[in-house]
């Protein structure tokens, strides 16, 4: 009866939790962005809004990493009018919810909560999440000269991105080895011990 009970209490009090955690992540996505601004020459490669919608996929899950991601740069462009709502927050709304879902429902589903899953779901997220958006900027803008070129998704996905991703496949794997030791998440750096079980 009382472990009934106990996981009765952890069934109410996870959703709560992740609602909390979820509003957090937006005001961090939210207010990021005016710390990493102070750097003129990389403050925009940066990519301060795309950690907390990837650590919220993965920490929250993929419905709340989806919300986050596509209300995050549509709520900031509304409150400080950065980034420009036509086309940019509108893009990226798409790009960054496509990070929340497939991070989350990938690190989920992984049969091992190891920094090679974490490794996988990231980066297959990342390249996902620049496809969507360069789809988007092209239905925004249309195709040619005047609208949106093969030169500017390469310069904006991968060229110009490059110094944020490299700061988010270091810091994410860290934030999560940090979160593990508190409780708040369940990572491991290797799956030894299960394999070690499976020869026994």
């Amino acid at each position: 009866m009382d472990k009934m009970d106990k996981t009765d209490k952890t069934t109410k009090i996870k959703p709560v939790m992740n609602l909390t955690l979820a509003a957090m992540f937006l005001a961090v996505g939210l207010l990021l962005p005016f710390l990493t601004g102070q750097i003129k020459q990389i403050g925009n490669m940066l990519l301060p809004m795309h950690i907390p919608v990837i650590m919220c996929g993965l920490i929250c899950g993929w419905k709340y990493g989806f919300g986050v991601g596509f209300v995050m740069p549509l709520m900031r462009s509304m409150l400080f009018g950065r980034p420009i709502m036509y086309p940019d927050a509108i893009a990226m709304a798409f790009e960054l919810a496509t990070y929340g879902l497939i991070v989350g429902l990938l690190y989920s589903r992984s049969r091992w909560k190891c920094i090679v899953s974490l490794y996988r779901s990231m980066i297959i997220a990342m390249i996902a999440g620049r496809v969507v958006w360069g789809i988007a900027e092209v239905c925004l803008l249309g195709l040619g000269e005047n609208g949106f070129t093969w030169q500017m998704f390469i310069a904006g996905a991968f060229t110009k991105a490059l110094p944020g991703i490299i700061l988010q496949l270091i810091f994410i794997p860290v934030m999560m080895l940090v979160l593990n030791k508190t409780g708040l998440v369940k990572f491991s750096k290797h799956h030894k011990k299960t394999a070690d079980n499976t020869e026994g």
